[in-house]
């Protein structure tokens, strides 16, 4: 799991069904925990594993769907809801160790995840809900899209009627209104193959609840609905920021579309152009370096760069990257330098550029020369 901090790996095995998670602890002592479920096809069956969540300063707990080798929305086996039971706990244990009550818990998913994340905020109460491209008709989505996941959860012969009671899982929870404190952040587009059937007839019902917040992105970027989540990391990332900061923000309903590949940019390039720190020759010419000679064997200490720069009031010295000096011009054109600890011996590549009032630089002039002890200085 690639990731910059400290993860912890384990199985909750107190309830029903062992439950397979991992575990980061907060940064700076906030108090807050992010739980993540996972997206279908997400590496491992773990949602969200790449690092993109180190920002976060809360503490960050991703749990596992693969529950007897399969999916499960974190919801049931042929219609058997221990795995339910089983994930609300090790939720509830974690946050009960913590200290934390459900109005310190942000439940976070994409797509299958987004669907799990709404699903037990809604019930069991977690004030924030992040839910990025949602499945809201359960049952007819996993038979119809993903059928062996469908008969892992529904059963082998995907009954109509175990059907029906996965579809009516989240609307039935929406109409009761359940959990009305909720705050409830949903992103969708209607570049989603998906939006038709599984989002659009449910929105209105999540409407009611007052901090509802829906992101409506139309990027021309977004061509199915893999594409949604992944070109709205950035909004989804600034809204996890704040929440686990105990802030709620609440912008409603809001379309999002800043992009425009296709907008021609030639007025800001040629404003770019035009003020370009880097002149080329032409307007600003490189400095001349007179000495040290090119592929000269030189001291290790006592090396005196000179040269000129014509229109500089300095150059500036480098190499490797790192700066080593920067001497002023004189008003004939001439400059001088000479570094203030011993060359380490071996070859050197430094690099001049020359500057001019207004801060303009010319283009780069180069020597190479070796350092050896005991050479003598030319």
């Amino acid at each position: 799991m690639p990731t910059t901090r400290r993860t912890f790996t384990g199985i909750d095995a107190s309830g029903p069904c062992p439950v397979e998670y991992r575990f980061t602890h907060s940064k700076s002592g906030n108090r807050h925990l992010t739980v993540v479920f996972a997206n279908l096809f997400a590496p491992d069956d773990y949602g969200w594993g790449t690092g993109v969540l180190d920002g976060l300063r809360s503490n960050i707990l991703w749990i596992r769907d693969r529950f007897d080798g399969g999916n499960t929305y974190y919801l049931c086996r042929g219609m058997d809801f221990s795995v339910e039971r089983s994930v609300i706990g090790l939720i509830n244990r974690v946050a009960g160790a913590l200290g934390l009550t459900p109005d310190d818990v942000t439940l976070w998913g994409s797509s299958k995840g987004g669907s799990a994340a709404l699903y037990y905020g809604l019930r069991y109460g977690f004030r924030n809900i992040v839910a990025s491209v949602p499945q809201f008709a359960v049952g007819t989505f996993v038979r119809d899209v993903y059928p062996d996941i469908g008969r892992h959860m529904l059963g082998e012969d995907l009954a109509p009627e175990n059907v029906a009671v996965l579809d009516r899982i989240l609307p039935d929870l929406m109409a009761a209104g359940a959990n009305p404190r909720a705050n409830i952040y949903l992103v969708s587009s209607p570049q989603d193959e998906q939006y038709a059937t599984q989002v659009e007839p449910y929105v209105g019902m999540l409407r009611r609840y007052p901090n509802f917040n829906f992101i409506y992105s139309e990027s021309p970027h977004i061509t199915d609905h893999g594409k949604v989540t992944l070109r709205n990391v950035p909004p989804l990332l600034a809204i996890g920021y704040l929440l686990a900061e105990g802030i709620a923000p609440k912008f409603g309903v809001t379309r999002h579309n800043y992009e425009e590949p296709d907008h021609d940019t030639s007025p800001v390039e040629a404003f770019l152009a035009a003020t370009r720190v880097h002149r080329d020759a032409a307007e600003f010419p490189a400095p001349v370096i007179l000495h040290p000679a090119p592929d000269s064997l030189q001291p290790t200490t006592g090396v005196r760069f000179t040269g000129s720069a014509a229109g500089a009031v300095r150059v500036s010295v480098w190499e490797n990257g790192k700066f080593l000096g920067t001497p002023a011009v004189g008003p004939d054109g001439g400059w001088s330098w000479e570094l203030d600890r011993p060359w380490p011996a071996g070859p050197h590549h430094v690099k001049v550029f020359a500057v001019d009032q207004a801060g303009f630089q010319s283009p780069r002039a180069e020597v190479v020369f070796t350092a050896a002890a005991h050479a003598a200085a030319g």
